[in-house]
């Protein structure tokens, strides 16, 4: 099993902050550092405020050199799909080509009216999700010297250079995510490379994780061909009092953590990891919400990711 670490910027944290997260998970051995997309904290003040994604995720590209970088999830409401796919294969290039992109249809209404952000209801933001995905895939993967075009519903594309082109051929790895409903797996059996069940118990990550296997054999797609992870809050420590003071730190109780998340001591940990590795998942995102808490982040990938 594959532990990424995922941070949640917008709860407060600069880019120093989150840099310094990603190069303790580089040295630490973790496969990957991804972050949030949001701009609204959803407890607390937030401050000094919120960083935008892929300008960080570029700034971090130039200053690590063998972690993947990427998000869970960038919201379609967010950015045109023009922009979006010229920004993630620039920070791609700037990498080296260790991007992976988590995309979604974007749910956080708050966020939006903070910042003068449309937010229409859910079936179009669906739809606009849907073009989204299909744009920044179609531009990507345009050959070198053609043209791309697009017409829906909500977004056209005319005669595109579709240019830049990322540093992986023929894209980075897309990331989607969330129950598995009937349209988001289609979606996911015709796009994704990788399908990420957050914040679930092991009962919803496996029939999430069937959702998607049935969806990949109506689209004649081997199953196998989408990684499956799972996203979970991680709280360890050598000791009681150790996992009861990160617990206090992060606003949580030791007991619901328990159910939640993954928490306790490394034997602790690794034995819910392997539940959720039985539930189908090969990559977990640990995530870390006291990202001042560099010593966590050590001590996982010491205690616990040894063992895996």
């Amino acid at each position: 099993m594959e532990l990424r670490v995922f941070v949640e910027p917008q709860q407060g944290a600069t880019y120093a902050d989150q840099l310094a997260v990603a190069q303790t998970a580089e040295a630490a051995g973790y496969g990957a550092f991804f972050r949030s997309d949001h701009y609204v904290a959803m407890s607390g003040d937030g401050q000094p405020g919120p960083t935008d994604s892929w300008v960080t995720l570029g700034g971090i590209a130039r200053e690590t050199s063998t972690i993947r970088l990427g998000t869970l999830v960038t919201s379609a409401t967010f950015r045109f799909p023009g922009p979006l796919a010229i920004s993630v294969a620039q920070v791609d290039q700037m990498s080296g080509g260790r991007v992976d992109l988590g995309l979604g249809a974007g749910w956080f209404e708050k966020e939006h009216a903070a910042y003068a952000i449309p937010f229409p209801d859910v079936r179009t933001r669906f739809s606009k999700f849907e073009e989204t995905l299909r744009i920044v895939v179609g531009l990507w993967e345009t050959p070198v010297g053609e043209t791309f075009s697009f017409a829906g519903e909500h977004f056209t594309v005319t005669d595109s250079p579709a240019l830049p082109k990322p540093a992986q051929s023929p894209r980075p790895p897309i990331v989607l995510g969330g129950a598995a409903k009937r349209r988001g797996a289609a979606l996911a059996a015709e796009f994704a490379d990788e399908f990420n069940v957050p914040f679930a118990s092991l009962e919803e990550v496996r029939a999430a994780n069937e959702r998607i296997d049935a969806a990949c054999a109506t689209a004649g797609r081997d199953p196998s061909g989408v990684v499956r992870s799972a996203a979970l809050v991680v709280c360890g420590g050598p000791d009681d009092a150790t996992v009861a003071r990160r617990a206090a730190t992060i606003g949580r109780e030791v007991d619901e953590l328990k159910t939640n998340g993954l928490t306790g001591s490394a034997a602790e940990i690794v034995d819910k990891l392997g539940t959720y590795g039985e539930a189908g998942a090969s990559r977990v995102y640990l995530q870390f919400l006291d990202q001042s808490d560099l010593a966590h982040i050590e001590w996982i990938a010491a205690n616990v990711m040894s063992q895996l």
